[in-house]
């Protein structure tokens, strides 16, 4: 029997299993199973893509800040970092995992080479691989706790983490970016 169906993916982390950093993540994820949030979010991802494509990929809603293709490019890059922890932890595996400086990251994403379906692309695989991976866990396993960052998380809060951060910028999109991300 997966998690999901056990409804442990619904059960919302406390605030003492994540860096308090994380709470406007895991606040910004609705009640619910966490699993079907993730593959819900990942269609209303590929829906506006499918819907704005290229025409937006540059656009920016101030000098200095990111493009689309940046944001998108981040996205992914997250999901890569997160998912990874996620798996790590929920693997028994102790050692501390680092920090992420999405800036260092940036510079040496080249996404300005991508296509923003290319990036979906790979955002799309990923995501499918993380919810098959949080669908396939015990449990028990969910409360496991490793270090990220230097702070103690467990793998729920990981998950809801992950899941939070892709929804605070799609919801920036939305609304600095004007742009039509479905609800």
């Amino acid at each position: 029997m997966s998690a999901s169906d056990q409804s442990s993916w619904s059960i919302r982390p406390d605030p003492a299993e994540y860096n308090v950093f994380y709470g406007r993540y895991v606040d910004s994820v609705p009640d619910g199973d966490l699993v079907v949030f993730l593959s819900h979010q990942l269609r209303r991802l590929q829906q506006f893509m499918a819907g704005e494509g290229e025409r937006v990929a540059e656009l920016s809603y101030a000098e200095n800040k990111w493009t689309v293709r940046q944001v998108m490019g981040h996205i992914l890059d997250t999901e890569w970092v997160f998912g990874s922890r996620l798996l790590r932890m929920a693997r028994g595996d102790g050692a501390p995992l680092p920090g992420m400086d999405h800036e260092v990251f940036m510079a040496h994403s080249y996404v300005e080479d991508r296509s923003l379906a290319g990036i979906m692309a790979e955002l799309s695989g990923l995501r499918t691989a993380v919810t098959i991976l949080m669908d396939s866990l015990r449990p028990d396993v969910l409360t496991w706790q490793g270090t990220a960052s230097g702070f103690p998380v467990t793998v729920r809060a990981q998950g809801w983490i992950l899941a939070g951060h892709c929804e605070h910028h799609m919801s920036i999109l939305k609304k600095r970016y004007d742009l039509p991300i479905p609800d």
